[in-house]
């Protein structure tokens, strides 16, 4: 009888160490490699002069980044791949990620070491934080969340849109991505007490004032009024309990009109033979950092269902988290 071969333990192994590269990428980040690079110190030797650091940690930086493939490496000489030159270069990236990477390696990655309390009682580690902290924080996830605004204007076609009511979420960005591609859109913004000074900012700097109305509202009961055509609630659900979220969605629909349309953005767990790692990971992420929730998509739709929403697309979006699409029935 012939034996099966034993399967590798390549994958095991690859998620083992992926904390490895975590680290190492927090910390090309924050001695400026990859800006380097870009400006031509391409060498072990230029990149350690550049970047301050001995020749050593220069060549087990870059190797362990071009073995990831954010740089490429020919004789000697590294090259930037297109996704680092994009996001990871400083003032000239398309969106500066150091604010998030360093968020990731200074606050969420020691906060992952209280795991294993999390595992066991099901409850968020201890943040500790301080004022310093805090504006790492928020730094970090404002910067993400600029790349979540960047995927959905590119990938969520809401170009008839022409009233929009973008509700309780942590950014404008999302709003303000389509109204530069929609010129015909207004949008009223009902965030919650104490983020309506920076939504103003945000709409003032992106130069469409004369679209946009800002209003206070608690996002768990307030019960906007208006005809909308388009609804956002991206970003607000996983910080909710399921019956604060299914009113929400009530109180939305009651301000939509019959076929508008309502995206929600937010990490889901799915019900696919394969789940998609990203939202799965951020579910242990939500949890330990603060108690919040990664939802079950499936639930989701059965409040969105319940309060008269048909969902009709799901949008995953690059590096973000997923869209579900819905129309007001």
């Amino acid at each position: 009888m012939t034996k099966s071969p034993t399967p590798d333990a390549a994958r095991i192994l690859d998620i083992a160490t992926g904390y490895m590269a975590s680290k190492q990428l927090f910390e090309a980040s924050r001695i400026g490699l990859f800006a380097a690079v870009a400006s031509g110190a391409d060498t072990v030797p230029a990149i350690a002069e550049r970047c301050g650091v001995s020749a050593r940690i220069a060549r087990i930086l870059a190797d362990a980044m071009a073995s990831k493939g954010l740089l490429a490496r020919a004789d000697g000489v590294y090259a930037l791949a297109d996704d680092a030159a994009a996001y990871l270069t400083g003032a000239d990236s398309a969106i500066d990620l150091a604010p998030f990477l360093t968020f990731l390696g200074e606050i969420s990655y020691p906060h992952w070491l209280q795991f294993a309390h999390t595992v066991d009682t099901t409850e968020p580690g201890d943040l500790q934080m301080d004022d310093a902290r805090w504006g790492t924080f928020m730094a970090g996830v404002m910067t993400y969340n600029a790349l979540h605004a960047q995927e959905f204007g590119r990938h969520v076609d809401l170009s008839g849109a022409t009233k929009a009511l973008d509700f309780g979420g942590l950014s404008a960005g999302f709003a303000l991505a389509v109204m530069a591609q929609n010129p015909a859109l207004h949008t009223t913004f009902v965030y919650a007490e104490g983020f309506e000074g920076g939504i103003a900012d945000a709409v003032a700097e992106a130069g469409v004032a004369d679209r946009a109305v800002v209003e206070v509202g608690d996002t768990a009961t307030a019960t906007p009024e208006g005809e909308y055509d388009t609804v956002f609630a991206n970003h607000v659900i996983h910080r909710f309990s399921a019956e604060e979220n299914a009113r929400i969605f009530r109180n939305l629909r009651a301000a939509a009109v019959e076929g508008a349309t309502l995206t929600v953005l937010d990490f889901f767990l799915d019900d696919e033979p394969e789940q998609r790692a990203l939202d799965a990971l951020h579910a242990g992420e939500y949890l330990v950092i603060d108690g919040t929730v990664v939802y079950p998509e499936s639930e989701v739709r059965g409040w969105m269902t319940d309060a008269g929403w048909q969902v009709r697309d799901t949008i995953a979006l690059p590096g973000s988290p997923r869209v579900l699409v819905a129309t007001a029935v």
